[in-house]
């Protein structure tokens, strides 16, 4: 048995992060838990100068829901804006975009940038590729509207939180070596990259993975993820062959998560392929660590890292 970490924990953690509704994730247990993390009620987006709007992308599949943000106000002479395409966490099995509206709002608010946040098919009901192929026609979309939406096409980036970090990493990799259409920067927090992380044979560093995503949890989710999908990149990023002309990165990975390994090593082999990447890793937490209700100090932290490294990947001026 796993001997504890909570000790390891940042204070303000401790009371709340290890309060996971379910100790196992199973097929009897995923209504349930899809049901208590159902998404809150969207925020009003009015005091950010911000419009939010709820579209349909077309895809080979039907269509893809996605929620749009953009600045409100538009001054003369306006220039194209850079745009983030924005994929939520939830390990592939769990999620809406509804769940990261705070953030988007923010984002988009701060920055002055469009974020376009995808409603992808979830595992097990739709295996891989379907979010990849949600995610791709979400990214074709920006493209081919970027006149009409006064986007600036050479700065999109792509980016999310563990399984839409990984999702943001594959795309990447489809993208380069389909040779289209072009993303600037990759925005990975904490990404779901490797299928073998957790395994029996690769279970890790025992002071990981013990809060709110664990190995148990990580197995199932891409056993029900990849199905009958070979466990090849892009849907598994961390099995590409080669790392060569992917996009710049910001990669931020925390010492207790069970991620923690899978995202150094990511980044090494990004580096080594002379791919520009910005790692941060925060001591004292864990995954899921910002998402907590109370605002902490880790939180704030966090949330300031994350924006101006965005900036920086996009080319916006401070």
């Amino acid at each position: 048995m796993q001997q504890s970490t909570k000790h390891l924990l940042a204070p303000e953690l401790q009371p709340t992060i290890g309060a996971f509704p379910i100790d196992d994730i199973s097929d009897a247990t995923l209504p349930a838990l899809r049901a208590m993390f159902a998404p809150p009620p969207l925020a009003d987006p009015a005091p950010f100068a911000v419009t939010r709007e709820e579209i349909n992308i077309p895809s080979a599949t039907g269509h893809v829901r996605c929620l749009l943000y953009r600045p409100a106000t538009t001054k003369a002479n306006q220039k194209p804006y850079p745009a983030y395409l924005h994929l939520h966490g939830g390990g592939y099995i769990l999620g809406a975009p509804e769940d990261s509206d705070a953030h988007n709002l923010q984002l988009c608010s701060q920055l002055g940038i469009a974020v376009l946040s995808v409603d992808y098919r979830l595992a097990p009901e739709h295996p891989a590729p379907a979010a990849l192929d949600d995610c791709a026609a979400a990214l074709a979309y920006l493209h081919q509207e970027a006149d009409r939406l006064n986007l600036d096409a050479t700065r999109i980036a792509v980016g999310g939180e563990s399984a839409g970090g990984g999702l943001a990493a594959a795309l990447a990799i489809r993208t380069r070596d389909a040779g289209d259409p072009p993303i600037c920067h990759q925005h990975l927090t904490y990404p779901m990259l490797d299928n073998r992380t957790g395994s029996d044979q690769h279970p890790g560093d025992p002071l990981t993975g013990e809060f709110v995503w664990t190995r148990q949890r990580n197995q199932y989710a891409w056993s029900r993820y990849l199905r009958n999908a070979p466990a090849t990149a892009p849907q598994v990023p961390a099995r590409v062959k080669s790392y060569a002309d992917l996009p710049p990165a910001w990669i931020f990975t925390a010492q207790l998560d069970l991620f923690r390994d899978e995202n150094l090593t990511y980044a090494q082999n990004l580096m080594a392929a002379a791919v520009p990447v910005d790692l941060q890793t925060y001591a004292t937490a864990c995954h899921g660590f910002f998402q907590i209700p109370q605002k902490t100090p880790l939180t704030t932290r966090y949330l300031t890292d994350h924006a101006a490294a965005l900036a920086r990947g996009l080319g916006v001026e401070g």
